[in-house]
């Protein structure tokens, strides 16, 4: 269990004061009363990192993004589940139904991109209410290819509306929470507050059209968007939500590479 787990205090140190340096960057490019939430993406990162900055009773930082359905299963058994935790990364249809039923504290799927995906998210969420009365809805966001590339996931701008009302009429125990996207790295390299992204400019017209297409307040569908390296121009572009790794938790190793868990050998200060 977490507390098992060791944590190098020079480390600790280190992750706070990266934490504390971009919650200041948001606060910063953040108009006043825009409430931006920052999700530290800690994938291929150990959960010893993890822990280090959530320490129950009064965390540093609660919410957590990972890429890997398998990755994430481990982590979350190992830390502690007050973590809110965000699957960001592609995602398999196969795999769907597990990561909604075998971890409560799931907070948000951002990735969702298919029909398909959405009912086995459903099935799983459904199974796990079944079971679990302090589990809550999956709030799931709608992954929008704005930058046209091929390689992407994501539904096209103009399809997205069909699935979010998918979501809303086929899949009670999934709470559709707003639109997420990964722009191309070209872009997102030219970003300043001053110069504003296309793949933003496209995330942001495509939830004020799906709003107005169903009938909700633009409020209601959050925007995700922004990473480590446009993080604050996406702010100023209204983005509720940023995804932010390497700035936070240094280069990561390659996926071969990695742990889920440091020992205490590997980790002594």
């Amino acid at each position: 269990m977490a507390e098992e787990m060791h944590i190098n205090a020079q480390r600790a140190k280190q992750l706070t004061d990266n934490i504390a340096s971009i919650t200041s960057r948001i606060n910063a490019a953040s108009k006043s009363g825009q409430k931006v939430r920052l999700i530290a993406v800690s994938k291929l990162k150990p959960a010893n990192d993890i822990l280090a900055l959530h320490q129950p009773p009064n965390p540093l930082q609660t919410h957590f993004g990972e890429n890997y359905v398998q990755e994430l299963l481990e982590k979350s058994k190992l830390l502690p589940r007050s973590i809110r935790w965000h699957m960001i990364g592609g995602l398999q249809s196969n795999k769907c139904k597990q990561l909604a039923e075998q971890i409560p504290n799931l907070w948000c799927v951002s990735s969702v991109d298919s029909e398909k995906k959405a009912n086995e998210l459903e099935k799983g969420r459904r199974s796990l209410l079944e079971k679990d009365s302090e589990a809550e809805k999956l709030r799931v966001m709608v992954q929008v290819n704005t930058s046209g590339e091929e390689a992407k996931s994501g539904v096209e701008p103009a399809d997205t509306t069909t699935l979010c009302k998918h979501i809303i009429e086929k899949c009670p125990h999934l709470k559709l929470f707003g639109l997420m996207t990964i722009g191309a790295i070209a872009r997102s390299r030219e970003t300043t507050p001053e110069n504003e992204n296309e793949d933003f400019v496209c995330l942001r017209d495509t939830r004020d059209r799906v709003a107005e297409e169903l009938g909700w307040e633009k409020s209601k569908l959050e925007l995700s968007m922004g990473m480590s390296a446009d993080f604050e121009g996406a702010i100023k572009m209204g983005s509720d939500e940023v995804r932010v790794g390497s700035d936070i938790f240094g280069e990561r190793p390659t996926k071969k590479d990695a742990v889920v868990k440091e020992d205490v050998a590997e980790n002594k200060s």
